[in-house]
C-alpha cells in the first residue's frame, strides 16, 4: 500500500506491504464554514460573557495581538475585518491609535519579510510591533498566584483595549493553545514564558486537558490580571480552514474551541504500537526542528515503551532556536543532559531538549528531514529515511502494529 503524508508544502510517499497491521489516524472532518468573515461579524455581534464592540465605551488606544507565521492563522482574512468593526464602533480612533503587535513569544522577532508574510497589506495606518521576548519595553501586571510574573509587551498592555487573534490547537503541556496564550506567552516577557512552561513536568500538564492542568490555569489568570478584554479565536481542520470562529472572554472561548478542538483532532486507541510514522501535518507545523518536536509528542502517546518512532519534519528554517541548539550541542550524551537540565533552573530553549531527550530514552526515534545528519546528530537526534528505516523495522518485527498519524503536531491520544 501507498500512503502519502504531508512534509513542508509537499508531501512523501510510504510503501506499505499489504500484509502489515496498519491503523491510520487522522483528524477527523468537519465541514469548512462557508464564509469565516460573515461568522467573524456574527460572533462580535455577541460574543461569549462580554459586550460587543459597539457598545462599549470608546477606548483611546487598541491594541491587537496576532500570532507570527509559525501559526496557520488566517491573519489576512480576519484582521482586516476587525479592524472595520473597530474604526466603525469609534470614528474618532486615528490609525495611529490602533497597534498590530505581532506575538512570537521567545521565537526571533518578525523582520520586515516575515511582517509582510503574515499581514495584510492595507492595515489602515495602524502601527505594527513585532514582539522581541528579550527586548522589548515590558508592562507589569503583577504575579499569579504559581509566581509567574504577567509582564507584557507595552505596546500591547499599555492599549486601553487588549484583544488577541489566535487558533486553538492540541498542545503537548498547555492542553490547548488558544485563549489568552496569544498575549500572555506570544507577547511575554522571557522571565514570564519560564515561569510558566517550567510546570510542563507537572503530571497533569498533558495534551488536551484544560481543567486541572496548571500551565493552561496559570495563563487563564494571566490573562485575566492582564486585563485582556476579547479574544478571537478559531479552529481549523487538516487543511487549515477554518471550521469555527469564536470571540468573547479568554476563559469563555478557550472552553468552546476546546471541545471543538479534541472533537477533531482526539484520536482513540485501543493499545500501544510497534512502530508509529508521525508526520506534523507539513507547513508550518514542521518549518523548524523546535517546532516539529510537537508532533513527536503526540506519536509517544500511542507508541509501544521501547517501540520505534519515525517524525517526519522537512525543518526548511532549521533548528529554529539558538537557545535550544547551543544548548543541545554542549552534551555529548542525551543521558548526561537530561542529568543537567533536571540539576538546573528552568531555561526556556533548553526545555525544547528535554523534551526531545525524555523520548529518544524511551523510544528508538528517527528523524526524517532535510536537515543534514551533522546538526542532527549535534541535538542528539538519530537522521533516516523514512522508507528504509520503517522496511527495515518491519523485518525486525514480526508481526508488528503500525500506526501512522497524518497531522501529529495537532493530534492527541487517549486509550479506549
Amino acid at each position: 500500500m501507498r500512503i502519502e503524508l504531508k512534509y513542508g508544502g509537499g508531501s512523501l510517499p510510504l510503501e506499505l506491504p499489504e500484509s502489515v497491521q496498519v491503523d491510520i489516524y487522522e483528524p477527523k472532518s468537519a465541514a469548512p464554514l462557508a464564509d469565516p468573515v460573515e461568522k467573524l461579524h456574527a460572533v462580535l455581534d455577541a460574543p461569549l460573557g462580554c459586550l460587543p464592540l459597539e457598545a462599549r465605551d470608546a477606548p483611546r488606544s487598541v491594541a491587537i495581538a496576532v500570532p507570527d507565521e509559525t501559526r496557520p492563522f488566517p491573519v489576512k482574512l480576519l484582521l482586516p475585518p476587525l479592524l472595520d468593526r473597530i474604526f466603525a464602533a469609534w470614528p474618532m480612533l486615528k490609525g495611529e491609535d490602533v497597534t498590530v503587535v505581532i506575538g512570537g513569544g521567545l521565537h526571533p522577532p518578525a523582520d520586515a519579510a516575515h511582517i509582510a508574510r503574515v499581514l495584510p497589506d492595507d492595515l489602515r495606518g495602524c502601527r505594527v510591533v513585532a514582539h522581541d521576548a528579550e527586548h522589548s519595553p515590558l508592562v507589569s501586571f503583577g504575579r499569579t498566584s504559581r509566581g509567574t510574573p504577567v509582564e507584557l509587551n507595552a505596546a500591547f498592555g499599555g492599549a486601553d483595549l487588549k484583544i488577541v487573534m489566535g487558533m486553538v490547537d492540541t498542545h503537548q503541556f498547555v492542553g490547548f493553545t488558544g485563549g489568552a496564550k496569544g498575549a500572555v506567552i506570544g507577547c511575554a516577557s522571557a522571565a514570564a514564558i519560564a515561569a510558566n512552561h517550567k510546570m510542563l513536568r507537572d503530571p497533569k500538564a498533558v495534551a488536551g486537558a484544560i481543567d486541572d492542568n496548571p500551565v493552561r490555569l496559570d495563563l487563564n489568570e494571566s490573562g485575566e490580571l492582564a486585563g485582556i478584554a476579547l479574544v478571537v479565536n478559531v479552529v481549523l481542520d487538516a487543511a487549515k480552514r477554518p471550521v469555527a470562529v469564536l470571540a468573547g472572554l479568554p476563559a469563555l472561548v478557550m472552553r468552546e474551541a476546546s471541545r471543538v478542538t479534541a472533537e477533531l483532532y482526539g484520536l482513540a486507541f485501543s493499545e500501544p504500537y510497534d512502530i508509529v510514522i508521525a508526520s506534523c501535518g507539513g507547513k508550518p507545523k514542521d518549518i523548524c526542528l523546535y517546532q516539529a518536536q510537537k508532533g513527536l509528542n503526540s506519536a509517544m502517546q500511542c507508541a509501544k515503551k521501547g517501540g520505534h518512532i519515525l517524525l517526519a519534519a522537512q525543518c526548511e528554517q532549521g533548528i529554529g532556536d539558538d537557545v535550544y541548539f547551543d544548548y543541545v550541542s554542549r552534551f555529548s550524551s542525551t543521558q548526561a543532559l537530561m542529568a543537567d537540565f533536571e540539576g538546573r533552573e528552568f531555561r526556556m530553549g533548553a526545555h525544547k531538549a528535554y523534551l526531545f531527550a525524555r523520548a529518544t530514552l524511551q523510544y528508538d526515534v528517527v528523524i526524517h528531514s532535510d536537515l543534514s545528519k551533522e546538526l542532527l546528530d549535534a541535538c542528539l537526534l538519530t537522521r533516516g529515511d523514512m522508507q528504509s528505516s520503517v522496511t527495515g523495522w518491519l523485518a525486525e518485527t514480526p508481526g508488528a502494529r503500525v500506526a501512522i498519524i497524518k497531522n501529529a503536531n495537532s493530534s492527541f491520544f487517549y486509550q479506549e
